[in-house]
């Protein structure tokens, strides 16, 4: 990550990423990090650092949104923002269905299988086109996890855990130690 790069603000969430300037009039193009295009329409607010702004325009081109902030009214001002967050107060997210999750609330969950093995912390959400897949990282070293019912069976941000299956071929097998050969005298 780079210095300019950040973390979501304590008690945000991240719904763009300022990928740099468009034109000389302190326009964004941003990279969306939500599911929830409308985040960006006009009149809407989101935050930098906390400091909540207004949009004052936003059309999307090859899939990113080039928004104007009330504000940034020029290209130094904007190329400023660059790779800074958009946010919004997690208060105001949307309500998701039920055994529906945000990204920010699996990542870090410990994930134990239906054993009781600890297989580690998710540490990585990568989207796929069919599934989201946790990338789990702790004793068996990076495991995959398939997000879909067969394998993930219980979530739990508030106990602070996930439940999986352990399907066979889906865990990395623990390296054992070869047995120790006694030397022969010579």
């Amino acid at each position: 990550m780079s210095s300019r790069e950040q973390e979501p603000t304590p008690g945000y969430v991240a719904v763009g990423r300022i990928a740099g300037l468009w034109g000389l009039r302190g326009d964004l193009k941003v990279e969306s990090l939500t599911d929830f295009p409308q985040r960006f329409d006009t009149g809407r607010s989101v935050c930098l650092g906390g400091v909540a702004h207004t949009i004052e325009r936003c059309r999307w081109q090859r899939g990113r949104a080039v928004l104007k902030l009330a504000g940034v009214d020029s290209a130094a001002a904007a190329e400023n923002l660059r790779n800074r967050l958009l946010e919004v107060p997690e208060d105001e997210l949307l309500p998701l269905s039920e055994g529906a999750y945000y990204h920010f609330q699996i990542l870090g969950l410990e994930v134990r299988t239906t054993s009781g093995e600890t297989l580690g912390r998710v540490e990585q959400i990568i989207s796929t086109g069919s599934n989201d897949v946790f990338v789990v990282r702790g004793p068996r070293g990076e495991v995959l996890i398939p997000a879909v019912d067969d394998v993930v069976l219980r979530v739990d941000p508030q106990a602070g855990h996930i439940e999986v299956e352990a399907v066979d071929g889906l865990m990395p097998v623990r390296a054992q130690r070869a047995p120790r050969r006694r030397q022969r005298p010579v």
